[in-house]
C-alpha cells in the first residue's frame, strides 16, 4: 500500500483518536429521562430488540458509525468492527473511501468491511466535496469498493475550516446531492461529522432525495479538537492560528439530541449519532424518533485491542438496551418509539416551538 497525503491524514486521525481526548461538547442525553413504568408487563428475557431500517434487518437499532480506513492500520480495525457487526446483526459504516478512490493500493482497507460482515448493512462514505467535483462516478466507485448496501455523503465544513489541507468552498454540495438522488440506484444517507443538522437543512435534504439523515451532532468526536492537534504537531506556517480557531469553535454545532429532535420532525428516517455512549442512550434516541443510533469513538479502543473486548462493549449496549426497554414497558422496537420520554434543561430550551 503506497498510500499518500490522504493515507497520511486518516493515519494522524487514527492515532489521535486513539491517544488524546477528544471529545467536546454535551450531547444532550442528560437532559432526557424515559418514564419508568413500574407495571412493564413484558418479559425482559423475551424482549425483541431487532428492527428495520431501509428495508434491512437489524439485531439491534445500532450502526457502528464511520471511523476508518485508508491505511493499512486501519485494515484489522475494520476486520474487528465489521466482524462484531455481523455476530450482533448491527450496521456498519467506514470511514471516508477518498484515500482509496485516489490509490487503489489502499481498498482492501475498507473491502476488508465486507469481507469479514458478508450480509451486515454496510455503508460506503464519501465526502461532499468529493462528490460534487467527481460526481457520481465517484459515488458508485466507493459503494463498488464495497459491495455497500447504501452511501453515506458526508458534511464536514467544520473539519475542513480548520484542517491545514481543508477546502472552504461549500458551493454546489446540494445540488451534487440531489444530482446523485436522481441517478442513484442505492439509498444516499447524508450525515454531519460532528456538529449537527437542523431542521431547515434536513428539510433540504429530504426535499433532495436523501433516503435518511444521520445527525453526527455535537457532543461526541470534535474534528475541530482533532485537526487543531494536527495543526500544532505539523508545526507549519500558519499553525498557531489554526490551533486558535480549533480552540474557538470546539462547542461549535447542534447537541446531537436537539438535532435529533429537529430532524425527526421533518418525518424522515434518522440514525442519531454524536455521544452515544451507552444503551441507555440508544433506547433516549429511539424513543425521541431516531431509527438507529451511531456509535464510533466509544468501539475504537476496544477494536484496537482485540474481538473479545469489542464485543463485550457491544453485548453491554445491548444489554442496557434491552433493560431500558424492559423498564419502559417496550416488548419490541416500535413500542420504545412509543416510550414517553420527558424532554428537560437546555435541550428543551433550544428546541420548544
Amino acid at each position: 500500500m503506497t498510500g499518500g497525503p490522504t493515507s497520511a491524514r486518516k493515519l494522524d486521525h487514527l492515532r489521535i483518536c486513539r491517544e488524546l481526548p477528544v471529545e467536546a461538547g454535551d450531547a444532550g442525553f442528560g437532559d432526557i429521562r424515559l418514564v419508568h413504568n413500574a407495571l412493564p408487563e413484558c418479559d425482559m428475557d423475551r424482549i425483541s430488540t431487532a428492527t428495520q431500517f431501509l428495508g434491512h434487518r437489524f439485531g439491534a437499532p445500532v450502526m457502528i458509525a464511520a471511523m476508518t480506513g485508508g491505511h493499512a492500520e486501519a485494515t484489522p480495525i475494520n476486520a474487528r468492527l465489521a466482524a462484531a457487526a455481523e455476530r450482533f446483526g448491527l450496521g456498519i459504516g467506514v470511514g471516508s473511501e477518498r484515500a482509496a478512490l485516489e490509490d487503489l493500493s489502499l481498498a482492501q482497507t475498507y473491502r476488508v468491511v465486507r469481507d469479514a460482515a458478508p450480509s451486515a448493512f454496510v455503508v460506503a462514505n464519501l465526502g461532499a466535496v468529493q462528490l460534487r467535483e467527481h460526481g457520481r462516478a465517484w459515488a458508485d466507485k466507493a459503494v463498488e469498493l464495497i459491495e455497500a448496501d447504501a452511501l453515506a455523503v458526508h458534511l464536514n465544513f467544520l473539519q475542513e475550516a480548520i484542517q491545514p489541507e481543508g477546502d472552504h468552498d461549500a458551493t454546489g454540495c446540494l445540488a451534487a446531492i440531489e444530482a446523485l438522488c436522481d441517478g442513484a440506484d442505492y439509498p444516499v444517507i447524508v450525515k454531519e461529522t460532528g456538529n449537527g443538522i437542523s431542521g431547515e437543512v434536513a428539510r433540504r435534504l429530504y426535499g433532495a432525495g436523501v433516503a435518511a439523515i444521520d445527525t453526527g451532532g455535537l457532543g461526541g468526536t470534535s474534528w475541530a479538537v482533532i485537526e487543531a492537534v494536527r495543526a500544532r504537531e505539523a508545526g507549519r506556517p500558519g499553525a498557531e492560528r489554526l490551533q486558535g480557531l480549533g480552540g474557538a469553535f470546539r462547542d461549535w454545532g447542534i447537541p446531537t439530541v436537539a438535532s435529533l429532535i429537529e430532524v425527526s420532525r421533518c418525518g424522515g428516517p434518522v440514525i442519531a449519532t454524536g455521544g452515544v455512549r451507552t444503551g441507555l442512550d440508544v433506547a433516549k434516541a429511539v424513543a425521541l424518533g431516531a431509527d438507529l443510533a451511531g456509535m464510533a469513538l466509544p468501539l475504537l479502543g476496544p477494536a484496537t485491542d482485540g474481538q473479545e473486548a469489542l464485543d463485550a462493549v457491544i453485548e453491554r449496549v445491548i444489554d442496557e438496551l434491552r433493560v431500558a426497554m424492559f423498564l419502559t414497558g417496550s416488548p419490541d422496537v416500535p413500542a420504545l418509539r412509543r416510550a414517553r420520554a420527558i424532554v428537560t434543561g437546555r435541550i428543551r430550551e433550544l428546541t420548544e416551538l
